[in-house]
């Protein structure tokens, strides 16, 4: 293995090790998508994107929200809007760490990916393309 190669290893094994159980994915049809941009000076801009899924299959809603700071620059998101089927791959709010218990503490997704099946377009893009994902059934037998 080259350099590159064992740096990328060892950044990828640290992060699972870090949050490997919180790392979760998310998908069906968006109900919501709201956008908020806001710059201070022109020098620092934030993007804050909540976006609410109702999961396929499931009767839960999962709220999702994308926080991104970059300076001079304006962070990107791709374009999403209400009806779109979404694959959201983020990570879990850590409860270990909460010391104490907030009123209005939300359960929410971080979003780290988000893959718009509707107009085939990644956040971040996926080596070896978009492939076809396939819906997985849930057992009716033992209901």
């Amino acid at each position: 293995m080259g350099f590159k190669d064992k740096l990328s290893q060892s950044y990828s094994s640290a992060f699972i090790n870090k949050y490997g159980d919180r790392i979760t994915q998310v998908q069906g049809r968006a109900l919501s998508v709201k956008t908020e941009e806001k710059s201070f000076l022109g020098i620092l801009n934030t993007i804050i994107v909540t976006i609410v899924i109702k999961q396929d299959n499931v009767r839960t809603i999962a709220t999702c929200i994308y926080k991104k700071k970059r300076w001079f620059k304006k962070p990107e998101f791709i374009p999403v809007s209400q009806g779109h089927s979404l694959v959201v791959q983020g990570l879990k709010p850590d409860y270990s760490k909460k010391k104490k218990k907030k009123k209005k503490f939300k359960d929410y997704i971080s979003i780290m990916n988000v893959m718009n099946l509707t107009t085939k377009r990644d956040l971040v893009p996926v080596e070896g393309g978009q492939k076809r994902i396939q819906r997985v059934r849930q057992d009716r037998r033992f209901k």
